[in-house]
C-alpha cells in the first residue's frame, strides 16, 4: 500500500499528465479547426462532411483504444464515469438538445470556447463564463432542484452498467472482457471506416484531428483509470481514483470542469478546493491553443461587434452549462468519451445535440432569409 507521500506525488503526476494531454487536445483543435458545431454545420449548409469524418473517426479510434484497455486489464469498465446503471434518456435527450441550441449560439461548444479562448478570442471567454456559472447553478443551484424534480426523474434502471458492451456480456452469459472489446471492435471499426473513406479525407490535417484526438482520449482514460488507480488508498483502504472530482475514472468532458475551474480560482484558499483532473484539462486546452496560435501568428483579439453577438453568447453559454450538466455531458464528454465506453445514455445525448443543433441552425438560416 503507498504512504501519504507516495499518494501526493502520484496525484500530481496525474495532474501533470491530464495537463499535458490537455495542451496536446487544444493545439490539434486549432490546429485542425475540429468542432462539433462546425461538423453539423458544414453538412447543413455545404454538405461537406469532412468535419464530420474528423469526430467519427476520433470518436472510433477512442471507442476501440478503450475496448483495448479493457481487454488487457488496464482499466475496468464498471469504474468509469459513464458506466451507471440507469438509462437517462429524457435527461440526455432534453440536455443534449439545450446543448446543441446553445452551442449554435455560442459559436461553438465548451471545449471549443477554451480553445478560441486562447487564440484570443473575447467573445469565447464571455461564453465560458456563462457557461461555468450556469453548469454550477445545474449541478448545486436553483437548476440542480428543477433537473431533480423533472427530467432526471425518467429513466431505465438495468442490472448493471447501461453500455452496449456490459448488457451484450450478460444477455449472452460471455466473458466481459472479451465481450467489451469485441462490442468496440463492431461499433468502432465502421466508425474508423466509414471516416477514412470519404473522397479527398486522408489528408495530414484530418488524420490528425481523427487520430490525434482519438489517440489522445485513449491516453486519458489510461493515465486516470490505470496510472492514477490505487487499489487501497492509505486514508480510506478502499480503491480510489486520483485527482478525479467523481472518484471514478474520468477522460476529457467539459462542462462540469468549467464550474470546476471557476470554484477553484474563487475559492482557492478553501482547501477542499483541490486541483482536480478536470480543472488541469481546462487550463491545459487554453494553453495549448494559445501555444499553436502564437507559433502560427494567428493569435487574435477579437471582441463583440454587436449587442445581438453578446446576447447569443450569453445566452448560448447558460444553455450549454444547464443542458451539459442535465445531459451528463457535452460534445466531447458524451460526443467521445461517452461513446467509447458505448453508454446508452451517450449515445442518446449525442442525438440530442445534433437535434438541438440542427434546429438552431435552421432557425439562424430563417432568421437570415427573413432581413434579406
Amino acid at each position: 500500500m503507498l504512504d501519504a507521500q507516495e499518494i501526493d506525488r502520484l496525484t500530481t503526476t496525474v495532474l501533470l499528465g491530464a495537463f499535458a494531454l490537455s495542451v496536446l487536445f487544444g493545439a490539434i483543435v486549432h490546429r485542425t479547426r475540429y468542432c462539433t458545431m462546425g461538423a453539423i454545420a458544414d453538412l447543413m449548409t455545404t454538405g461537406d462532411a469532412t468535419r464530420l469524418r474528423q469526430w467519427v473517426l476520433a470518436a472510433g479510434v477512442g471507442t476501440i483504444g478503450f475496448g483495448v484497455l479493457v481487454a488487457t486489464g488496464c482499466v475496468q469498465a464498471a469504474d468509469s464515469l459513464y458506466a451507471g446503471t440507469r438509462w437517462m434518456w429524457l435527461s440526455a435527450l432534453s440536455g443534449g438538445a439545450l446543448f446543441g441550441v446553445g452551442m449554435v449560439l455560442a459559436s461553438g461548444c465548451g471545449s471549443k470556447a477554451l480553445v478560441r479562448m486562447g487564440a484570443g478570442n473575447l467573445k469565447a471567454l464571455v461564453a465560458f463564463l456563462a457557461m461555468a456559472l450556469s453548469a454550477s447553478a445545474a449541478m448545486r443551484g436553483i437548476a440542480a432542484v428543477a433537473r431533480d424534480r423533472t427530467v432526471d426523474r425518467v429513466f431505465v434502471s438495468f442490472d448493471g452498467p447501461a453500455t452496449l458492451g456490459h448488457l451484450a456480456a450478460s444477455a449472452g452469459g460471455w466473458p466481459l472482457p472479451w465481450t467489451l472489446l469485441a462490442a468496440a471492435v463492431l461499433v468502432g471499426l465502421p466508425f474508423v471506416l466509414w471516416a477514412l473513406s470519404g473522397p479527398g479525407f486522408i489528408n495530414a490535417p484530418n488524420l490528425l484531428a481523427g487520430l490525434g484526438l482519438g489517440g489522445v482520449l485513449v491516453a486519458m482514460w489510461w493515465l486516470s483509470g490505470h496510472a492514477g488507480h490505487v487499489a487501497e488508498h492509505p486514508e480510506t483502504l478502499e480503491s480510489a481514483y486520483l485527482a478525479t472530482r467523481s472518484g471514478r475514472m474520468e477522460a476529457l468532458t467539459f462542462t462540469g470542469p468549467l464550474a470546476h475551474t471557476l470554484d477553484w480560482l474563487t475559492f482557492f484558499s478553501d482547501r477542499s478546493q483541490r486541483l482536480s483532473l478536470g480543472v488541469a484539462s481546462v487550463a491545459g486546452v487554453v494553453v495549448g491553443a494559445a501555444a499553436h496560435a502564437l507559433a502560427t501568428r494567428q493569435f487574435r483579439w477579437e471582441g463583440f461587434r454587436t449587442t445581438e453577438d453578446l446576447a447569443n453568447h450569453l445566452i448560448g453559454g447558460v444553455l450549454m452549462g444547464v443542458g451539459g450538466v442535465t445531459a451528463l455531458g457535452c460534445s466531447i464528454g458524451q460526443g467521445l468519451s461517452g461513446v467509447s465506453n458505448l453508454s446508452l445514455t451517450s449515445f442518446t445525448a449525442v442525438l440530442g445535440i445534433v437535434a438541438g443543433a440542427v434546429m438552431a441552425l435552421k432557425y439562424q438560416t430563417w432568421r437570415l432569409e427573413r432581413s434579406v
